[in-house]
């Protein structure tokens, strides 16, 4: 399958589950690029952040405003956050003694941490 298909795949199911879940980038495109297309686990981080720079859920967002489900002052809250984390993130992730499998490992912990949480408690 050629690569344009391929990314424009992840893209799609990442905007889905964007759309229905509010995940995309970590849960969606990281662990496609990697498993599925053998990227590095780093360059596919960066790669799914700089594909989220785009106000990429613009139009979900829309949709959950006018169905009242979306609360503006705690998404511009998240969002101050998530530009401050994501620069800490990414400072911590590109230290020379951070490997590209140690981030998988801690990626692989983290979506475990998640999943339990979600099937085991409220």
């Amino acid at each position: 399958m050629p690569v344009l298909f391929q990314l424009l795949l992840i893209g799609l199911a990442a905007g889905v589950a964007g759309g229905m879940f509010g995940i995309g980038g970590g849960a969606i495109m990281v662990p496609a690029m990697v498993l599925l297309m053998g990227m590095d686990q780093k360059f596919a981080t960066g790669t799914s952040i700089a594909a989220q720079i785009l106000p990429i859920g613009i139009l979900g967002a829309i949709v959950y405003y006018r169905e009242g489900n979306l609360n503006l002052k705690h998404a511009l809250l998240i969002a101050a956050g998530l530009v401050v984390g994501n620069l800490f993130g990414a400072i911590f992730a590109n230290q020379p003694y951070i490997t590209s499998a140690f981030m998988k490992k801690l990626y692989g912990i983290f979506l475990l941490l998640i999943g339990f949480r979600y099937l085991f408690y409220r």
